[in-house]
């Protein structure tokens, strides 16, 4: 099968990654800040992912205002082999804020319910990489991230909205997550296989560490 080439900046290659061979220069990710102006592009470009895909999304047709399929995470899980935590994050940010804007929620609680799913579950993935490394699959880490995101969500809509009544729409809410977070991390799994951009990305994140 014929590898996908994408023309993306790597985190420190402000020309873009070579698709073969070795330069000689310094690992992309050696400097990790975003003082880097590729990585800096780097971050534009998946966090503008986020928001196309935030944007996707809210044309999706959905039972409760917060409730979301979680295709807008997909940066965010390609960005766990790539990024530095802070950079991460950083990512996420953008992912809530961007989400935020398009759906004009920013100054409502559904903007709360984004952010704790987003963040908790943004933490839990990216430590699920750094602690379990390849041992756990982008199916694993997915199922994880919506796990997480919907049991936050579930908590606040306890607190906040349904009080008891909560536990009516526990178990769809999670099944949903399950689903999606299946279905997200098999679609990360066949991107890194056969993307030469994502693949020198994370060859130079590793070269870096």
């Amino acid at each position: 099968m014929d590898r996908v080439t994408l023309s993306m900046p790597l985190p420190g290659n402000a020309e873009g990654p070579p698709m073969s061979g070795n330069t000689g220069e310094p690992p992309p990710c050696a400097a990790s800040g975003l003082g880097n102006p590729a990585l800096r592009k780097t971050v534009s470009l998946l966090g503008a992912f986020c928001l196309f895909l935030s944007a996707i999304e809210y044309m999706i047709p959905k039972p409760l205002p917060f409730m979301r399929i979680g295709i807008a995470n997909l940066p965010l899980m390609l960005a766990l082999d790539i990024f530095p935590f802070h950079c991460f994050m950083i990512l996420a940010g953008i992912k809530v804020l961007g989400q935020a804007l398009i759906t004009g929620t920013l100054f409502s609680y559904i903007f709360l319910f984004s952010m704790a799913g987003t963040g908790l579950s943004a933490v839990v993935m990216y430590a699920l990489r750094r602690v379990l490394g390849q041992k756990v699959s982008f199916t694993g880490i997915g199922t994880a991230g919506a796990m997480t995101s919907n049991i936050s969500q579930l908590a606040l809509a306890h607190v906040f909205i349904f009080q008891g009544a909560v536990r009516f729409i526990t178990p769809p809410f999670l099944c949903a997550g399950l689903v999606t977070g299946i279905a997200l991390g098999l679609f990360c799994e066949a991107f890194a296989r056969r993307s030469q951009w994502y693949a020198a990305a994370r060859g130079a994140a590793n070269g870096a560490a």
